[in-house]
């Protein structure tokens, strides 16, 4: 799950092989920490809009750093424009930089809107239509800026010390609410000032880490502030004043009088055991808060309110302590009245949108291991699924009779569409990444359906190298999800790409083994407690049965993956049977005791591992399904990869992996990176992971 608190960031760490819940980093301290500055101009995009077609080419690391990467978007109140962010890399200078772009909804006309020496991302329309208000960096942090749609008579609109993390408008323009960082707990050189220098934390609680990043001693707030054309009235008013809590979700009510949010209203302890976040509704005129979701153990959280004002949308988790549950959708009226709309659906929601009328909302669900548009209709719960496909649905909005969505697949970058909502035919209306898709030569990507070992039927991608040849042999990978609940859908990955392994000579088998979502919630649920079970299995169901092919070179298989994946191919290279030839293990899970007892976050190990390793009786996740139990059985070369910054599964796991390599004379190596965490973010270290990736796969598998 993305951390709403970085919903603008979602690209840059969107890697699928996620493991957790959220993360907790600061937006303004990521952009600051890459220190990014300005370095294209207005022709850029429009170069890579109009310009001639090159002869196709086989996709290559340097080249995925070249696709522009769409963020945030929103929807004009008339419904006929659409703004958007856009990142873009530049690998020399090791960093990136994100502009805000217009479009029309027939996409005809694309029009850069920002041009500065900083970043613009997470625009919103002004309600009036009139102003264009996004966050972008000043010399005190992250602000709200303001811009008219054609880029002209930019303007700063707060001036918040420290800098703010989020900012919305009320319908009726009002006010403003934004989320800032506050001050909750005392820093070693609060307790002992004689000591400026010490180095050193004094730690009563738990979660004083979080996936790459140390407690800051503060929590953010949301505040509400007067405002009018442009400017900032009165004093802020901090509606979470004291709590120790980080609000996440907001919508403003239609009227401007009252903010529905979502907080995890937890600490320490009790924040690492549980994931019950509330939704709670904050009356702007009387000053006051209740929640509406109390007595709902599990994630309640995206609060939607109807356009009339009188219904709040939102996504509700059953279970508190399963990140991976099945998300519901409820609705309440003010006084709090629940009812659910997707009893007996058994899929999971995502990106509430009402729509126009408010009779229905539009939501994103897997199934398959695609993404597609549905909709529910509130009075009858009725569901349609209104788009089909082979590609992902990442964010719906409502635009006049339309809908605009961003889509991505195995074959593409983020892009955006419009979407008719009676029929579901798209048409793309962005074009960020044309000119440089049609220099790609890409590989087909083919669905199959597998038998498991329990006489399932499973699906599994295969894609295949560029100018594929069924005469000849080709080495395969398989490829090792992690999550371990995150499906093998249609997503296009800027590090574990289908494409570029294909395109490297590679047939790639990508199963949707038991414990992905998008095949009901049985199939999700199988893997908690059987780590090293019936999924293992369907791994090599998947395996087995494509390398039976003419075309794959059966002596010469890799296995693959990160996280959950990357213990997959710990568990592998003790129990393959000889299959592989080499594997490659990112921040993979090694020794599942020593990585309960210093992982961050419990509520999942506590589900998944069914409790904890001096539990008696005694899991057998810490026995049967450890990794390092096996590791004499080990025979083959592999490759370990790890951050020091990765606080979900720390860095010593890949070093523990790689030292039982070493000393038993196993060709093993270990790519270390000491500023990166569950993924890797910076430029050269993303050339540098593919670059050493494949010199090991290519060594021993061709």
């Amino acid at each position: 799950m993305v951390c709403p608190k970085l919903r603008g960031f979602h690209d840059f760490l969107k890697d699928n092989c996620k493991f957790g819940a959220a993360i907790i980093v600061k937006p303004e301290s990521y952009w600051n920490k890459m220190k990014i500055r300005k370095y294209i101009i207005v022709s850029v995009i429009f170069s890579l809009l109009f310009s001639p077609s090159f002869a196709q080419q086989n996709l290559t690391p340097e080249m995925l750093w070249k696709f522009n990467r769409i963020g945030g978007m929103d929807v004009s109140p008339d419904g006929a424009s659409i703004v958007y962010d856009v990142a873009t890399y530049d690998l020399e200078k090791n960093g990136g930089n994100k502009d805000l772009f217009l479009t029309d909804i027939t996409g005809a006309k694309q029009t850069r809107i920002t041009n500065n020496a900083g970043n613009e991302f997470a625009p919103q329309w002004r309600p009036d239509g009139k102003q264009i208000g996004f966050l972008a960096m000043s010399e005190d942090g992250v602000q709200w800026y303001e811009v008219q749609k054609d880029g002209t008579q930019e303007r700063q609109v707060t001036h918040i010390q420290g800098g703010i993390q989020g900012c919305t408008y009320a319908p009726n323009q009002k006010f403003l609410a934004y989320k800032a960082d506050v001050k909750t707990r005392k820093t070693t050189q609060d307790i002992y000032p004689d000591l400026p220098k010490a180095d050193a934390r004094i730690i009563d609680d738990m979660m004083y880490r979080h996936w790459d990043a140390w407690d800051d001693y503060a929590n953010t707030h949301l505040f509400v502030i007067g405002y009018a054309d442009g400017k900032t009235e009165g004093t802020a008013v901090d509606i979470m004043k004291d709590e120790p809590y980080d609000v996440t979700d907001i919508s403003w009510s239609p009227d401007g009088r009252y903010i529905a949010y979502s907080c995890k209203k937890l600490q320490g302890k009790e924040f690492a055991v549980s994931t019950n976040t509330d939704i709670y509704l904050y009356d702007v005129q009387e000053k006051t808060t209740r929640n509406l979701t109390e007595g709902m153990p599990g994630y309640d959280n995206h609060p939607v309110f109807s356009p009339d004002g009188k219904s709040i949308a939102w996504l509700s988790m059953e279970r508190a302590g399963f990140e991976s549950d099945r998300n519901r959708i409820f609705i309440t009226d003010l006084e709090g009245n629940k009812k659910e709309l997707t009893k007996g659906f058994d899929q999971s929601a995502t990106d509430l949108t009402w729509t126009k009328d408010g009779s229905a909302l539009y939501f994103i669900s897997g199934i398959k291991a695609t993404y597609q548009i549905y909709k529910v209709a509130v009075k009858d719960a009725k569901i349609t699924q209104i788009t089909n496909g082979v590609h992902n649905y990442l964010h719906v909005l409502q635009a006049g009779n339309q809908m605009v969505a961003s889509r991505q697949s195995m074959s593409m970058p983020t892009e955006i569409y419009a979407v008719n909502p009676a029929d579901g035919k798209s048409t793309l209306i962005s074009h960020v990444n044309d000119a440089l898709l049609k220099q790609v030569k890409m590989g087909k990507v083919e669905e199959r359906w597998v038998k498991t070992t329990d006489g399932k039927d499973m699906l599994v991608w295969v894609i295949y190298p560029p100018d594929f040849d069924k005469t000849k042999k080709y080495p395969a990978l398989l490829y090792c999800q992690g999550g371990p609940q995150s499906a093998v859908s249609q997503f296009f990955s800027y590090r574990w790409n289908f494409q570029l392994m294909a395109a490297n000579g590679y047939v790639i088998v990508a199963p949707n083994r038991r414990g992905l979502p998008s095949f009901g919630q049985e199939w999700n649920d199988q893997i908690s407690g059987d780590w090293g079970g019936q999924n293992i299995q369907d791994y090599l169901s998947a395996i087995d049965a494509v390398s039976a092919e003419p075309f794959v070179d059966k002596d010469h298989l890799g296995a693959v993956g990160a996280s959950y994946g990357g213990y997959s191919t710990y568990w592998l290279a003790g129990h393959h049977e000889k299959r592989f030839k080499a594997f490659v293990s990112h921040c993979g899970l090694f020794n599942m005791e020593s990585w309960y007892g210093t992982t961050e976050e419990y509520f999942f190990a506590n589900f998944d591992m069914k409790g904890a390793y001096w539990d008696s009786p005694k899991p057998k996740s810490y026995t049967s399904f450890s990794p390092h139990m096996f590791v004499q059985n080990w025979d083959t070369p592999i490759l370990v990869i790890h951050g020091q910054r990765d606080f979900r599964v720390p860095v010593t796991q890949g070093m523990g992996a790689f030292h039982a390599a070493q000393l038993q004379g196993i060709p093993s190596r270990f790519l270390y990176y000491p500023d990166e965490g569950h993924w890797v973010l910076q430029p050269q270290n993303g050339i540098l992971w593919h670059r050493v990736f494949f010199d090991w796969l290519d060594k021993y598998l061709k």
